[in-house]
């Protein structure tokens, strides 16, 4: 089962009719993406993942990041990309805080206001309005404490070469 997108879903207020009807495909076979039965087609992900504003490859970060996560796993290693309303698209490896399925589609003020969450949004709305790399230590108060990351933000491009979001790389120090 798809936990992450029947979350959005109704986070977004919208029903399997309503996705199926804006991605052109039927509702049954949508309900059986959501369930997890079947595996969309790229070109279905992409239409589902633009319906509700999310990256095509959540359908597939299972099946292709197994080494990349077998590397990172148990690190203090978070990664992320949001889109130009610093809304996240994608997070691998959420500090324990914050759960997956909480963060897709939205921003950082959404999940918690602090100092920490301005200077990222401050960092990645740099690095999007600037087109360049920024690297900053950021403290966050955390349900462990006051936890200071080195984070490392870049531009992420579509094949155009047109800015679409960041990407943001962050290390517990």
């Amino acid at each position: 089962m798809r936990r992450w997108l029947i979350n959005i879903r109704k986070e977004q207020q919208l029903t399997q009719q309503q996705i199926a009807a804006g991605a052109h495909i039927d509702r049954s076979y949508y309900a059986q993406i959501e369930n997890g039965t079947r595996n969309p087609s790229v070109a279905v992900a992409s239409l589902i993942a633009s319906y509700l504003h999310i990256k095509p490859s959540l359908f597939y970060s299972e099946h292709l990041s197994e080494p990349f996560e077998t590397a990172l796993e148990n690190s203090p290693i978070t990664i992320a990309h949001c889109d130009l309303d610093l809304r996240y698209t994608w997070m691998f490896n959420p500090h324990p805080d914050f759960k997956m399925n909480t963060v897709i589609g939205k921003r950082d003020e959404d999940l918690d206001y602090n100092d920490g969450i301005q200077e990222l949004m401050n960092l990645k709305e740099q690095v999007i309005s600037k087109g360049v790399t920024i690297r900053r230590t950021i403290a966050f108060p955390l349900s462990e404490g006051l936890i200071r990351y080195d984070v490392f933000g870049q531009p992420l491009y579509n094949t155009d070469g047109l800015i679409i979001g960041a990407a943001t790389a962050a290390s517990k120090k």
